[in-house]
């Protein structure tokens, strides 16, 4: 599967010992320190996303070597004219006395980026110092995404990410580093600090590369896909709202576990359905019933029912 994650940049200041040499390494001409402006990247880290996500240490230190010599691009347009950057150097961080939410140390991905000094460059680089191209997102491949909570893939299990299970959150971890496609400033991240994003299969992503136009209508799926993700969840949460309504006597937990296996239709009848018993649960009738006043089929139905 393929991930996408926003992080920051950061200026790095001053060329250290033995980075021309990383750095010429990738350059088809030996190139001078007075030639070059280099920066920082925070590509990803270990932490849980919104998306219920996340990153092992093992499968950020299999990505560090593959960012090597990737180069960054505008807003994910894989042509030629928008490469501005290319990463030289990456690193593994930790981050001491910071606790992940899956309970161990924090750590995130780093890598160190170079351009060239050339005027085309000189807005860029205004922008980066001046705190305005900040927010970078970056696409690889892994092998597996794996429930917390069973250790089986992800979505082939009952378990739902951002769940609490026997006081155990569930998130999916992303394991085996596959390959590492590209880094991008972006205007506007999808998501803050360090989200995670799916995208699509490695074969069709492979399939696209080098053709630009293909790869911008790929992650325009991709983009949609997230959308509708989105609106799945808020669906399902707002069943379960319903049905709370409608029909109290269902446990919630059943309710839920119902409506995760169901499709969009199924969701929207469903939805229909429980407003409309809602509405009339809440607009007929005596509002309030007591124990022992109320009818035989009421009588279940607690000490005050609205």
């Amino acid at each position: 599967m393929d991930v996408r994650k926003e992080a920051g940049v950061e200026n790095m200041g001053g060329l250290e010992n033995g980075e021309m040499e990383l750095i010429n390494r990738l350059a088809r001409r030996e190139l001078k320190g007075s030639e070059v402006y280099v920066f920082q990247l925070r590509l990803c880290d270990n932490e849980i996303d919104r998306e219920g996500e996340r990153f092992s240490r093992e499968t950020l230190e299999g990505l560090a070597p593959l960012f090597v010599g990737k180069s960054g691009i505008f807003d994910h347009n894989w042509s030629a004219g928008g490469q501005t950057a290319r990463i030289y150097r990456t690193e593994v961080v930790e981050e001491p006395g910071k606790v992940t939410g899956a309970g161990d140390g924090a750590c995130f991905l780093k890598g160190w980026a170079y351009m060239l000094r050339t005027p085309g460059n000189e807005e860029l680089i205004a922008q980066i110092e001046g705190g305005i191209k900040r927010e970078v997102s970056v696409g690889c491949a892994v092998e597996r995404s794996v429930c917390s909570i069973c250790g089986e893939e992800m979505g082939s299990c009952r378990h739902v990410k951002g769940r609490t299970y026997n006081g155990k959150l569930c998130w999916a971890e992303l394991t085996g580093a596959k390959d590492a496609y590209e880094w991008s400033f972006v205007a506007v991240p999808a998501q803050r600090g360090a989200g995670v994003m799916k995208a699509l299969s490695p074969a069709l992503k492979e399939l696209a590369r080098g053709n630009g136009r293909a790869m911008e209508e790929l992650l325009e799926l991709e983009k949609e896909a997230r959308m509708g993700r989105r609106y799945l969840d808020q669906l399902r949460r707002e069943v379960v709202r319903l049905a709370a309504v409608s029909e109290p006597g269902l446990e919630t937990r059943v309710v839920r576990a119902m409506v995760d296996k169901l499709g969009e239709e199924e969701l929207e009848a469903m939805k229909r359905l429980l407003s409309h018993q809602g509405r009339e649960r809440l607009e007929g009738g005596v509002q309030l019933t007591y124990p022992g006043t109320g009818t035989a089929e009421r009588a279940g139905d607690g000490a005050f029912l609205v």
